[in-house]
């Protein structure tokens, strides 16, 4: 982060720093949400959400619509519409063979809970590839990180999940609240990543 001194307001500033990065938090949420509109382009539109929450956390600035339709730009559209269709094929792959293994066969009862297990892994993966600061070059070697990431940092991935798993709960609570929280979603996993990164000198040039 850029420091540890406490931030101060200014002069008749209503909110201190830290209610700006939540305000910023939801604004990327709706803007992910609105990005993420022709399906297709879901993963892109988080991994965007992702990028520019990690430089505003680490630059302590604001960020802009802008910032967040170049970010998302930089992916390019091949890029977005591969993962698109890596990511609906593997979600119909998954629920096919849920729906195979509920059929009744020998053996279908472990081989549901198996077949979660494997789903969760997989997500788990993914949103972190989606977090990777360089998932704008191509996302088979961020999902190569994000792989060694997990293998290696299991606290991480139990609070991915259970991030995961509160914006389901939030959702089937409130269905509304679908608009907003990939912002919240994409802020705690990238909160995740940072964990392990060395904070930014707040001045470079001494």
């Amino acid at each position: 982060m850029s420091s540890l001194a406490p931030q101060r307001r200014e002069p008749g500033e209503l909110f201190g720093p830290r209610f700006t990065l939540f305000a910023d938090m939801l604004a990327v949420g709706v803007a992910a949400a609105v990005a993420s509109l022709p399906l297709i382009t879901a993963p892109t539109a988080f991994a965007a959400a992702c990028a520019v929450l990690r430089r505003s956390i680490r630059e302590d600035r604001s960020v802009s619509t802008g910032e967040y339709v170049g970010e998302f730009r930089a992916h390019g559209l091949r890029r977005v519409l591969l993962a698109g269709v890596a990511v609906f094929a593997a979600v119909t792959l998954v629920v096919l063979d849920l729906a195979l293994a509920g059929a009744g066969l020998p053996g279908a009862r472990p081989m549901s809970w198996a077949l979660i297990a494997v789903a969760v892994a997989g997500l788990v993966v993914a949103l972190r590839a989606a977090a990777d600061p360089e998932v704008a070059c191509g996302w088979r070697p961020a999902l190569s990180r994000s792989m060694a990431r997990s293998a290696t940092d299991p606290v991480g991935c139990a609070l991915i999940v259970t991030a995961v798993g509160l914006c389901v709960a939030f959702v089937w609570m409130l269905p509304l609240l679908a608009l907003l929280l990939p912002g919240p979603l994409a802020f705690a996993i990238t909160a995740v990543e940072l964990r392990s990164e060395p904070p930014a000198d707040p001045d470079p040039g001494r």
